[in-house]
C-alpha cells in the first residue's frame, strides 16, 4: 500500500509541477506539487525498508507426559522477532 500511494503522489506531484499551467492567486501549484513529489519519494522510500527488513520465526514444541492421568501433553509457542 505504501509504495503505491508513494507512487501516486509522486506521478499527481510530477503533474502539478511540469504539465499545469494554471495560476492561481492563492495557492502556488508548483510549491504544492514539489510538496507532493517529496512526500511521495519519502513513502516510497520507508515502503521500500519496511519490505526488506528481516523477520525471523522461533517455533518452540514441547512434549511431557502428564503425571496424574499418564497422557501426553505437547504444547506449542510461536514468536516472531525482529532482527
Amino acid at each position: 500500500m505504501s509504495l503505491g500511494l508513494g507512487i501516486f503522489l509522486l506521478v499527481v506531484g510530477a503533474i502539478m509541477v511540469f504539465a499545469l499551467n494554471v495560476t492561481v492567486e492563492w495557492m502556488d501549484i508548483e510549491l504544492v506539487g514539489y510538496i507532493l513529489m517529496g512526500a511521495g519519494a519519502a513513502i516510497m522510500i520507508i515502503g521500500i525498508v519496511l519490505l526488506t527488513r528481516k523477520r525471523s520465526s522461533v517455533t518452540t514444541t514441547r512434549s511431557a507426559v502428564d503425571p496424574a492421568s499418564g497422557e501426553q501433553v505437547t504444547s506449542q509457542k510461536r514468536s516472531v522477532d525482529d532482527v
